[in-house]
């Protein structure tokens, strides 16, 4: 199944507010430790910047602009799994409760990664 360019941006606007929003929901299952309490402040305001700064991109006004912008989603979105490993390996939260949205975020990377990869940003 081929999806054309606009299909495409839809669906992937559509992925990372789906991902805003599981994280909204991982923030408050986290517990009431002062720990939790600040990395989950953390991760949450990656997380959430990765579904709003891909609809920045999707309204890049140039090549370099779509390039800095899709740049700075990137390194939302590999903070955010930071943040989710951090949540993980510090005994926060156990692996099971964020395996999924982890996944979720290293498929996000991958794609937006090698978005930038094949843009021209001169």
């Amino acid at each position: 199944m081929t999806h054309t360019k606009e299909e495409f941006i839809d669906a992937l606007k559509d992925r990372t507010k789906q991902f805003v929003l599981r994280s909204i929901k991982l923030f408050k299952a986290l517990p009431s430790s002062e720990e939790a309490r600040i990395i989950g402040k953390q991760f949450l305001r990656s997380a959430s910047s990765v579904g709003a700064n891909y609809r920045a991109v999707c309204r890049a006004r140039s090549n370099r602009e779509f390039f800095a912008k899709l740049s700075i989603t990137v390194e939302e979105a590999d903070e955010s799994l930071f943040w989710l490993e951090i949540i993980s390996e510090s005994g926060i939260l156990p692996m099971e409760k964020i395996t999924s949205l982890m996944n979720e975020a290293e498929e996000i990377l991958k794609i937006l990664s090698k978005a930038r990869s094949n843009s021209s940003h001169n």
